[in-house]
């Protein structure tokens, strides 16, 4: 009796082991099976490293001729910063590949395959292929569209409040739910906010997980209100900081760049940024995915703008109350609920005391 989907999920979960590591790249799996026995298995660790394919090539306790490779997407065909997957799976005779997704990028799509059928090699394709797209959608995401995926996440409590009416936030949700948000941002190539964020909490948007690696900052700022004195511009030389502006200021600018900071200019959409350009500005510098922890305004000007591709909300067992107090999503609104932003595919995850909500667009 095959066992496709049992290898497959072993793939996927070696797979997660890259995440924060291959940014841009996405995050690939590989077992090899000989006989019903796992005789090799790695995964792509690092940007511009060996490929899952070759790692668990190269971990195989025996010869990999005549056994069956699974690998959660499809075996790359071309020379990039690594020679092709498919060259390392021919050479050491494997005999059969069951693949998870095919791969969007127009230099594979479906030729990885092809390759491999022409020298002989047995291809199945689409093994759990739903949690192995998953598992990519931000590198499916971004091959495609060229501009990051963003997640915007928040925290409130059952009343709907992101702060009190006095602005105090600290802390909404548990220590589990707060840790879980720095393993997200330590998988994010971005994380981006609204200048109020800066003037109010004056935070170092870093990942503190441990063996973390923190995302690029990227402050929406019209005006270039960022003080000097903020955490993330005097930190700008350790972790690279954009502000995203449309103000002529030379003098602001000028002060910001000689602390380290990168001004990126974009357009006026109405009363803020034009944050598709934004998107289009980040995506070609190389910044694939963006956790968005901006407050109620940036939240609305997001969604407005479609750029939202999932949600991610904690939701704590807690009410402060007031009609004042700060909500997630402000702005002017919709008129009518048949124009709600709509969201699908719900995935709840319990931390502690605390919920979080997941969707995506639909």
């Amino acid at each position: 009796m095959e066992n496709h989907e049992k290898y497959m999920d072993l793939a996927i979960e070696l797979a997660k082991k890259g995440r924060g590591q291959v940014n841009p790249n996405p995050l690939v799996g590989a077992v090899i099976v000989k006989d019903d026995v796992i005789i090799g298995s790695g995964y792509h660790e690092q940007y511009g490293g060996p490929h899952a394919e070759r790692n668990a090539l190269a971990a195989c306790t025996q010869s990999a001729a005549g056994g069956t490779m699974y690998v959660t997407l499809e075996p790359c065909c071309h020379h990039g910063k690594t020679p092709p997957c498919t060259e390392a799976i021919i050479e050491n005779k494997i005999s059969r590949v069951v693949i998870g997704a095919t791969d969007p990028n127009p230099l594979v799509s479906g030729k990885g395959i092809e390759i491999l059928r022409q020298q002989g090699i047995t291809v199945i394709t689409g093994v759990r292929e739903a949690a192995c797209q998953d598992l990519n959608a931000v590198f499916f995401h971004y091959i495609k569209n060229k501009t990051p995926y963003v997640l915007m996440k928040y925290a409130m409590t059952l009343d709907g409040k992101i702060a009190t009416r006095t602005g105090k936030s600290k802390w909404i949700t548990g220590e589990q739910a707060r840790a879980a948000v720095h393993e997200t941002r330590n998988e994010v190539a971005g994380i981006m906010v609204g200048v109020n964020t800066i003037l109010q909490d004056d935070p170092q948007l870093t990942c503190r997980s441990e063996g973390g690696r923190s995302p690029s900052r990227i402050i929406c700022d019209s005006h270039l209100r960022t003080p000097l004195s903020a955490q993330v511009v005097v930190s700008a030389r350790k972790t690279p900081t954009y502000l995203a502006t449309c103000s002529q200021d030379q003098r602001k600018i000028k002060r910001l760049e000689i602390m380290g900071c990168k001004i990126l200019m974009v357009s006026k959409d109405g009363d803020h940024l034009n944050l598709q350009e934004l998107m289009e500005q980040l995506g070609a510098l190389g910044i694939d995915s963006i956790l968005l922890e901006g407050g109620g305004t940036l939240n609305f000007s997001a969604l407005k703008s479609g750029i939202v591709n999932q949600l991610q909300v904690y939701l704590a067992p807690k009410i402060f109350g007031g009609g004042a107090a700060k909500t997630p999503v402000e702005g002017l609104g919709v008129d009518d609920p048949a124009e709600a932003f709509q969201f699908t595919d719900r995935k709840i995850k319990i931390f502690g005391e605390d919920i979080c909500l997941e969707y995506v667009k639909r």
